[in-house]
């Protein structure tokens, strides 16, 4: 494995920035060829004639493309290496949205967002993996790094398409493809630091996504992923509606969401760094999920008397999502076992909660209120905690896969 670079090496103080800076730029894209489709599905739809079926599947596409092409990533870092990789993701990211924007066709426009959306697949899996590579001793601040710079794409292509459409008197194309020229800037850093891809040793061991699937850590770091964002893809989709139906006007519901989506961004720049100071997190997992559970009894009990309360109980505990990124790097000894743990993780995780918001809708349909809904929340935050607990017992990929399991008096 090629040395880390420090702020500390001398002439390396550069390259540490221009890597730095990389790795929060890359972040901040991989979410906005999503979150900026929502706010205009309607007038995109009507714009390119789509079905509510073709639709529907624009909506899944990440999901898919997530499993997909995470999963793929381990063997693409093994045939062209880290830099180029991302490089090349960053690239399909920026010509997917920036080309989708100028086709007429619908199948196209789908085709064109699924390469976008391949370059942010590649990249959820990818940043893990070059914090481990690059700040093996900082993996908890750079980890909040990016998972805050990714909290800040994520929200402000949610808030800002829809005042870039008006500002261009409504036309959606210019709104969702000016969000390209991020893309182009993340790029550049990227681009400079290819000459500082490290070399990699020849009898360097690779992690299949494979073998990690056949490891009780590989499953519970795969289910703790899954319960949550299946939690939160159930409270993006849904959370404004439940307090509508309870009687909340349609604007006082969207500010609330927004406030619970926003409480991601102090979450993630505090969350990586003191899970990774902890020798163990399960105290972390606990608290979340606390936190998850009382929100879940106040959507029964009072769900518009204290929706801001609730709102907030389950947005932090909805900040177990950084935990489950930062894990990714502290139950791995290398970036190739980054790499395999956070593409078996992701890949299956995506899929399986892309079920949630729909067997939440289904049992909101079935029952003819929201208490069975809610009961689903609470199975998840229980099965979500009991993941987390086992996963935060101070253990490496690795080591598991060699049938031992030493540890370090750090824990990491």
């Amino acid at each position: 494995m090629g040395p880390a670079v420090s702020p500390n090496s001398g002439p390396s103080r550069g390259v540490w920035w221009l890597l730095a800076a990389g790795v929060a730029l890359a972040a901040l894209n991989l979410r906005t060829a999503i979150t900026s489709v929502g706010p205009l599905l309607e007038e995109i739809s009507a714009d390119l004639r789509m079905s509510a079926a073709t639709a529907g599947l624009l909506t899944t596409l990440p999901v898919l493309c997530f499993a997909a092409f995470g999963a793929l990533t381990p063997a693409l870092l093994r045939r062209w290496g880290e830099h180029r990789v991302l490089l090349a993701s960053l690239g399909a990211l920026t010509a997917g949205m920036a080309a989708r924007v100028l086709v007429d066709d619908q199948w196209l426009f789908l085709a064109l967002s699924a390469l976008a959306l391949s370059g942010g697949a590649v990249g959820n899996v990818l940043l893990p993996t070059l914090v481990k590579r690059h700040f093996p001793d900082r993996v908890g601040a750079l980890t909040a790094t990016y998972t805050t710079a990714m909290a800040l794409g994520t929200t402000a292509a949610a808030a800002a398409t829809v005042p870039v459409a008006r500002a261009f008197g409504g036309d959606w194309r210019p709104a969702l493809g000016g969000y390209a020229l991020f893309g182009l800037v993340a790029i550049v850093p990227w681009a400079a630091a290819l000459r500082h891809e490290p070399p990699r040793a020849s009898g360097e061991r690779t992690t299949s996504v494979r073998a990690v699937l056949g490891t009780a850590l590989g499953w519970q770091s795969v289910l703790f992923f899954a319960t949550q964002s299946a939690i939160a893809y159930i409270m993006f989709g849904w959370f404004a509606q439940l307090l509508r139906d309870h009687g909340m006007a349609a604007a006082e519901a969207g500010l609330v969401l927004s406030y619970l989506t926003a409480l991601a961004v102090p979450a993630s720049l505090l969350l990586p760094a003191l899970a990774a100071r902890l020798r163990d997190q399960w105290p972390l997992v606990v608290f979340f999920i606390v936190c998850y559970l009382v929100g879940f009894a106040g959507l029964l009990a009072a769900p518009v008397g204290g929706a801001w309360v609730w709102a907030t109980l389950i947005g932090v505990g909805m900040a177990s999502f950084p935990l489950a990124l930062t894990f990714f790097g502290l139950r791995a000894r290398t970036p190739q076992g980054t790499a395999a743990l956070s593409a078996a993780t992701q890949g299956p995780g995506y899929l399986l909660a892309g079920v949630g918001p729909f067997l939440f809708g289904l049992l909101r349909e079935v029952s003819g209120d929201w208490r069975l809904s809610i009961a689903l929340l609470v199975a998840l935050a229980l099965v979500h905690g009991g993941c987390g607990v086992f996963l935060s017992r101070p253990r490496h990929v690795e080591d598991v896969l060699a049938g031992a399991a030493p540890v370090s008096a750090s824990g990491r």
